[in-house]
């Protein structure tokens, strides 16, 4: 429910960081051939070109908008999204995700926008705003914000923004929370003020071969944005079923690091790096949670769902772009290789070594190097 678009059909960059091949054309089509997503979320549909591209779709009949909110295309619900950064006097700055019902609303967010944003075109603009007037419009329009990424020092609520919801935002009208690849539920149920909060894990998507790096599973009736949203607010027997996480040690800002030499660092110091000298340290995910954290760990409310951590193909080590695509040949999507498929099919495709990793992979013992500082960790082949 996080993917970025890197261009528009014309060539317009949206998010600048991201591949080119993002458009909304080949998002939708890896989410439904390739990854076997239900539903996405693009958080850069508030960008008018886009917008243009999506109408286009629905005009020649490849998408549908569903009476309940969202757009079909093919097997996949698009639910339309903005991802805007805010930074209050004397604050640093953070990032949210808006989810509306139609382009109909959506462009009227981009209007809202375009009259508080420098570049309306763009993605993650700083908008003047604050964040109880974004949740105002947006709840105005029947959408609902998220603050995303909620623990990373990079623009995330609390890794760089404040110490508890309400010192900026209305708590009540924040359902949901999307945890980051760097941190678990196990981790953020130390902060009590979250209990009652639904935990999104999304991919935060800047390529092709990162939708799908972290999803839930969710229980709906079917894939619409009235249901989305009563997911969300767990309303109606709807919720996160299962949470399909990436490990947080992969994450890039799970360990406080020096970003000038990468040295892991103790959690007390003088801001200077003992190794190198500069002062370039990056306070990681683990060491902030246990800053905010008001309770052990191991206490979580009945409404919790599972965690699962996932390890995508692309980080099984020895797993190259061709082995996979024989992978996605053979049982269709990421989903069925990682989760549904046999050890024993797997290895006809693609033999016994690399379906014993790939085993190893889904039972969460294969050896990792943990991430920091804005690099991602890593897999080590296992020893044996």
């Amino acid at each position: 429910m996080h993917i970025h678009i890197g261009r528009t059909w014309s060539g317009k960059p949206v998010k600048i960081t991201a591949s080119r091949q993002l458009t909304l054309t080949r998002i939708l089509e890896e989410s439904s051939e390739r990854k076997g997503m239900d539903m996405i979320g693009i958080i850069d549909a508030h960008s008018p070109e886009v917008q243009v591209e999506l109408e286009d779709l629905i005009a020649q009949g490849q998408a549908a908008p569903l009476p309940e909110g969202g757009i079909r295309y093919k097997q996949t619900t698009l639910i339309l999204g903005c991802e805007v950064e805010i930074k209050e006097a004397g604050r640093g700055e953070a990032h949210f995700l808006c989810y509306l019902p139609s382009l109909e609303e959506m462009r009227r967010f981009t209007r809202w926008l375009a009259d508080r944003c420098k570049n309306v075109q763009l993605s993650s603009q700083r908008i003047g705003a604050t964040v109880r007037e974004l949740q105002e419009y947006t709840t105005e329009l029947g959408g609902v914000v998220v603050p995303a990424h909620i623990f990373t020092p990079h623009k995330g609520y609390y890794g760089n923004c404040a110490d508890r919801l309400s010192e900026l935002a209305d708590p009540a009208l924040i359902y949901a929370v999307e945890l980051g690849l760097s941190a678990n539920t196990e981790m953020a149920d130390r902060i009590s003020e979250l209990h009652d909060k639904t935990y999104l894990t999304n991919s935060d998507a800047h390529s092709l071969a990162k939708i799908g790096r972290e999803y839930q599973q969710v229980r709906m009736a079917e894939p619409t944005f009235a249901e989305w949203l009563k997911v969300l607010r767990r309303e109606e027997g709807r919720c996160v079923g299962t949470n399909y996480g990436l490990h947080p040690r992969l994450g890039k800002y799970h360990q406080t690091r020096c970003q000038a030499c990468q040295s892991p660092l103790p959690e007390q110091g003088d801001g200077r790096c003992p190794a190198c000298g500069f002062r370039a340290i990056v306070r990681g995910v683990e060491e902030r949670i246990a800053q905010l954290a008001d309770l052990p760990a191991g206490n979580h409310p009945g409404h919790r769902p599972p965690y699962v951590e996932q390890i995508p193909l692309e980080f099984v080590p020895g797993l190259g772009p061709k082995t996979i695509g024989k992978l996605y040949t053979a049982f269709g999507t990421e989903m069925n290789v990682l989760h549904r498929a046999s050890q024993s099919d797997l290895a006809v495709v693609v033999g016994e070594k690399t379906a014993h990793l790939i085993g190893l992979a889904r039972a969460g013992q294969l050896p990792i190097k943990t991430g920091g500082a804005g690099v991602y960790g890593r897999i080590d082949r296992p020893l044996a």
